[in-house]
């Protein structure tokens, strides 16, 4: 898919998937933010400060790829982090980053590998998400989570900031959005599972299933 060509159409899908992921309990209060890149170039983010559950589609930020803002309201603190996945990933089109309870609860936990923080226990968190490294803690809108963030989506569409939350890249907001609910899904499973013993799929399984890593 190409970049956004209808800047109106963008809008009113932003605030469609925003409001779907607040009402359905993926986000809250004036947490997580959302972005589409558009055919000028531009990205048409979120604004700071916003709860995904009232944005309305005259009340978004326009930023460049680099994090510049152009116009509308002071755009999420995390423009920037949207901003170094574009600028990694020429395909995407679209970025989401949610506090959803679950993944944020596994970028909590002390874990063995964090090059890849999640097992593949289902196929479709196999084929949507893949790999899943943890960056390490960094306070929300610090820029200097910018370089690693850039340097890490240049092979993974999907990260979990450490005692944060998750952000997925997509070549549409309807696929970064499906991913980072299967993210959350097996995140949920994963902690249900603490304690049992599991049966993932193994790494040959995972790998035919896996996304294309640029």
């Amino acid at each position: 898919m190409s970049a956004y060509e209808d800047e109106q159409v963008a809008r009113g899908l932003i605030v469609r998937t925003a409001r779907s992921l607040f009402t359905r309990g993926l986000t809250h209060g004036s947490t997580g933010n959302l972005s589409v890149r558009l055919a000028d170039g531009a990205l048409l983010l979120t604004p700071t400060g916003s709860s995904l559950g009232t944005l309305t589609e005259t009340g978004l930020s326009r930023t460049d790829v680099h994090g510049r803002h152009l116009d509308g309201p002071r755009p999420t603190k995390e423009a920037f982090l949207h901003a170094a996945f574009y600028r990694a990933r020429p395909a995407a089109h679209a970025v989401v980053h949610l506090h959803s309870t679950h993944a944020a609860a596994v970028s909590c936990l002390a874990v063995p590998d964090t090059g890849d923080v999640l097992p593949p226990l289902t196929a479709y968190y196999a084929m949507r998400v893949g790999r899943l490294p943890l960056l390490p803690y960094h306070a929300p809108g610090d820029p200097a989570l910018e370089p690693l963030a850039e340097h890490t989506a240049r092979t993974h569409h999907a990260v979990l900031l450490a005692n944060h939350g998750p952000v997925v890249a997509g070549t549409s907001l309807e696929q970064a959005a499906d991913a980072i609910e299967e993210l959350e899904e097996t995140a949920k499973l994963h902690l249900l599972l603490q304690g049992h013993t599991t049966r993932p799929l193994t790494p040959e399984q995972a790998a035919a299933l896996a996304p294309p890593t640029a």
